[in-house]
Parts: structure tokens; C-alpha cells; sequence
């Protein structure tokens, strides 16, 4: 079978998230910069390759199987190595359980639906939060360097990218509320079918 262009660079994306674990523990400078510029790179295939999909008609089974699941593990694996190593504590953890909860919610209601030949479409909401997501933890990935580029008074990259973080877990509530809402719609609906 041969691949099609989008479905390499998901592939790519999900081949990128154990070199992002890895780079993530190196120590000072390069501890920072890599995994930062891995993140960037992968979230930016994630708006690439369903951009040429799109573009050249190049949608596909694989695709619409992979994208989802290399999006969530490379979210999932930076939340979780963020909070590990303390750059996401206390409360702010909350922002980071939201998140990924409402990860697996959405896939458990796209499987649920797909059952039914449904599909969950992508708001222009879902989208805004996914951009905001992956920007707030890129900045939080950027470490002591980003603290030195981004610095004013009480405001430094580590304040930014968490008050982007709790912004993301607001937008994640208000759209995962929203898919839930038609998830739970159809099942009645079903079951009212089904007692007729």
C-alpha cells in the first residue's frame, strides 16, 4: 500500500513523541530547546497534514484512524512530563486532568457515534482550544529560556503558558460539554428506538 503524503507526516508525529520523551531529560539548554522545537514541529504536521488532505482530496481511513490518536499521545506525553518535572504543580494540575479527560471522552463518543455512522464534527471553537492548547504547553516547554525571552515585571513565559493552560481547560470543558451533549442526544435516542 502507498502511503499518501498526509498519512506520512501523521505517522511522523506519532514516530516524534518517544524522541520528545527522550530529549525532554536532557539537562540545561538543549533540555529546553529540543523538545520545545519536536513539540513545535509535531503540532504544526498535525495542521499540515490535514491541510494537504484536504487540498489534494488525499483523506483516508488511516488518516482519520491515526490523527487522532498521534494528537492525543503527544499532548498526553507532554502534560504528563510538564507536571513530573513541576513545571505544571499544585492546582494547576487540574488544567492538565481536564485536558486529557476530555481526550478520552471525545474519542470514547467518536467510537460510540462512528457505530451509528455519525460524525463529530470539528467547531471552529475546538480548534481555537486546540491552538491555544499546544501553545501554552510549548511555551511551558521552553523552560529557563523562555523565562529569559519572556519576562515582564510578574509575567514571565511560565505565567503565560499557564494562564494559556487554564484558558485551553475552560475552552476543553465548554466543547467536551457540547460533544457530550449530542453523544448522550443519540443514545436516547436509540433507546427510544429500540423500546418502541
Amino acid at each position: 500500500m502507498k502511503l499518501k503524503i498526509p498519512n506520512i507526516l501523521t505517522i511522523g508525529r506519532i514516530i516524534i513523541v518517544p524522541i520528545f520523551v527522550i530529549t525532554f531529560f536532557i539537562p540545561g539548554f538543549f533540555g529546553d530547546l529540543i523538545p520545545f522545537f519536536l513539540f513545535v514541529l509535531a503540532s504544526f504536521t498535525d495542521y499540515l497534514d490535514g491541510l494537504l488532505a484536504r487540498l489534494f482530496k488525499e483523506e483516508s481511513k488511516l488518516g482519520e484512524l491515526l490523527d487522532p490518536i498521534a494528537d492525543k499521545i503527544l499532548v498526553a506525553a507532554a502534560l504528563i512530563l510538564l507536571v513530573m518535572n513541576g513545571t505544571i504543580k499544585n492546582y494547576e494540575v487540574i488544567a492538565a486532568v481536564i485536558i486529557l479527560t476530555r481526550e478520552i471522552l471525545v474519542s470514547g463518543l467518536r467510537e460510540f457515534l462512528a457505530k451509528g455512522k455519525i460524525t463529530m464534527k470539528v467547531t471552529s471553537l475546538s480548534k481555537l482550544k486546540t491552538v491555544i492548547q499546544m501553545g501554552s504547553i510549548a511555551i511551558l516547554l521552553t523552560g529557563d529560556i523562555g523565562n529569559k525571552i519572556i519576562n515582564f515585571q510578574d509575567y514571565n513565559a511560565q505565567t503565560v503558558g499557564i494562564i494559556l493552560l487554564w484558558l485551553s481547560a475552560f475552552l476543553t470543558l465548554y466543547t467536551g460539554y457540547d460533544y457530550l451533549r449530542k453523544g448522550i442526544d443519540h443514545a436516547i435516542n436509540e433507546d427510544n428506538k429500540e423500546n418502541k
